[in-house]
């Protein structure tokens, strides 16, 4: 038996060993494929291996945008098991390539966020291409690193670091914008804060209108096309505001040809024109849902399950916009430096704006797709189910802080992160669901318990060193023989007690909902991102310089 143990636990090796090396190998054939197109397509410049080798570091970047980035879209989807995980991660590398393909923009800029004066490289065109290349490469090695710890983290956040280090490298402290880093910095807080109040929001007015109800199906029939029609309304807002923003006048266009609407063109929507076009479609929506409910009414019970059941086709459409917003949106971390490099190895100088060729688009887009085709699995986990256990219900109330969240914040001009919007959302629900359900404070409880079995510890460490006192006194006296009985069956005895003290902690620790250790490695994470990246990227700066110059 033991043998067949061994060689079942081999064949399971080898299997993961082997699944991991195909990872590894498409992943290094990929930037392969990016190196030797970009090289042949450069052509004889005195920069060229530069471009070659900062479009591996592009391809790099955007594989782990779609390993960590990602998951924040399908992450609760997954989760709340309205989507499994192949038809997530199907979903998702469709409509992120699609998003940063169609809706990426033509132009791109080359500092990302304006954290640093682009003049303080006073025209030192080769400074520049180190700094990017160093701050592509530190962006994508923190979030490999973040990734591989199963932390999910702000890509966007990443690149600022990268970008912020080289800079400082480059030219030293006064080419930061630290207002705007300060900012930046302040998002930490307000991103989550506000995703998380969002989402417990939407979570507890379900409660309150559907599920504490006595008649849930009545209760459905009567809110679920409203919510439904919120979320159409919401996504569709977001969409437009942040998916469709680049391609806004080419949008109107298209519109005035096929409706003959006659639309003044603008470069951009305005929250007005993009609340219009939510109102109108979520109009629709409300109709289409209250009669798609009226045939499944006879399929519905009074019982919490079918209303999770009401959520799932909606779960399925938020999961696609936000993946083709986040592509349309997030592209740029991984091709802004790219497409920087190759502006000012084209052109032999700095700008602030770069043209983007479609062969840099297409390596951000592909490497988003593979990288989370590859490794997405991990980080969607974690957001879907480690964190604290979601339905469809809770899955809801976090896309709505999602789109929502980034509504208010676009129009009110504040620095937000969309992963730390989600996890927020996450922690919302998480919370909101230990407030609502725990008659007494647990968290009381284990601070108790864990009180007692410090103290069951201090007790124990003296009653052992009462007894190696004693075993090592020469003339033992009857009573120190007596003693030495009693002093063994009593340890005996207290580390029975603390062992059944652990076991009542373990067990009260996993009655919290929101799993304490995960939200301080996310929290802790999300602190270092910045820094961490910032100093990699400048020691990256250094190497780089110093190999080359």
């Amino acid at each position: 038996m033991e043998i067949k143990d061994i060689h079942q636990l081999e064949k399971q090796a080898y299997k993961k060993s082997h699944g991991e090396l195909a990872r590894i190998g498409m992943a290094l054939l990929f930037m392969a494929i990016a190196l030797v197109y970009s090289f042949n397509l450069s052509g004889d410049g005195p920069h060229s291996l530069f471009l070659a080798v900062a479009t591996v570091f592009g391809a790099y970047m955007a594989m782990n945008i779609g390993a960590n980035d990602v998951a924040n879209n399908v992450g609760p989807a997954v989760g709340s098991r309205a989507l499994t995980m192949g038809g997530a991660i199907f979903i998702a590398m469709f409509f992120e390539a699609a998003g940063a393909i169609i809706a990426g923009g033509e132009v791109v800029s080359t500092i990302k966020k304006g954290i640093v004066d682009i003049n303080g490289f006073q025209g030192d065109t080769e400074s520049f291409i180190w700094a990017m290349m160093s701050a592509l490469l530190a962006a994508a090695l923190w979030l490999n690193l973040a990734t591989f710890a199963r932390a999910p983290v702000s890509t966007t956040h990443s690149i600022v670091g990268g970008v912020m280090g080289a800079g400082i490298a480059a030219a030293g402290f006064t080419i930061v914008d630290w207002g705007t880093m300060g900012a930046i910095a302040s998002s930490w807080v307000i991103s989550p804060v506000i995703g998380g109040v969002i989402a417990a929001a939407f979570l507890f007015a379900i409660k309150k209108t559907i599920i504490f109800r006595e008649d849930k199906i009545l209760a459905s029939m009567k809110w679920v096309p409203v919510y439904v029609a919120i979320m159409a309304w919401a996504f569709v807002t977001y969409l437009v505001l942040k998916g469709l923003k680049k391609v806004w006048p080419q949008f109107l266009e298209l519109v005035n040809q096929v409706l003959f609407l006659g639309l003044e063109i603008s470069k951009k929507p305005s929250l007005l024109d993009a609340s219009v076009i939510g109102v109108i479609i979520a109009v629709l929506v409300f109709f289409l849902v209250k009669r798609s409910l009226k045939k499944r009414l006879p399929t519905l019970t009074n019982d919490r399950a079918s209303v999770n059941v009401l959520f799932t086709i909606p779960l399925i459409f938020a999961a696609a916009l936000l993946s083709f917003a986040h592509g349309a949106n997030d592209v740029a971390n991984a091709i802004g430096p790219l497409a920087a490099i190759h502006d000012a190895v084209m052109t032999g100088g700095i700008n602030t704006q770069a043209g983007i060729p479609f062969w840099v688009m297409a390596v951000g887009a592909l490497g988003i797709a593979l990288g989370l085709a590859l490794y997405g699995p991990r980080l969607i986990r974690t957001v879907g189910g480690e964190i604290t256990e979601l339905d469809q219900m809770r899955a809801y109330a976090i896309a709505m802080a999602a789109a929502i969240t980034v509504i208010i914040a676009s129009q009110l001009g504040l620095p937000v992160s969309s992963t730390h919007i989600a996890i927020g959302g996450v922690f919302g629900v998480g919370f909101l669901r230990e407030w609502l359900d725990r008659s007494e404070t647990l968290e009381d409880e284990i601070e108790q318990d864990k009180r007692e079995i410090q103290e069951e510890k201090r007790l124990l460490s003296a009653l052992r060193s009462e007894l190696n006192n004693l075993m090592e006194k020469k003339d033992k006296t009857v009573s120190d023989y007596e003693r030495i009985t009693d002093l063994y069956r009593t340890i005996e005895e207290e580390k029975g007690t603390l062992k059944k003290a652990k076991k009542t902690l373990k067990k009260e620790k996993k009655s919290l909902y929101v799993k304490r250790d995960m939200v301080k490695k996310i929290i802790t994470a999300w602190l270092i991102t910045v820094p961490s990246a910032a100093v990699l990227s400048a020691c990256l700066y250094y190497m780089i310089r110093g190999i080359v110059g």
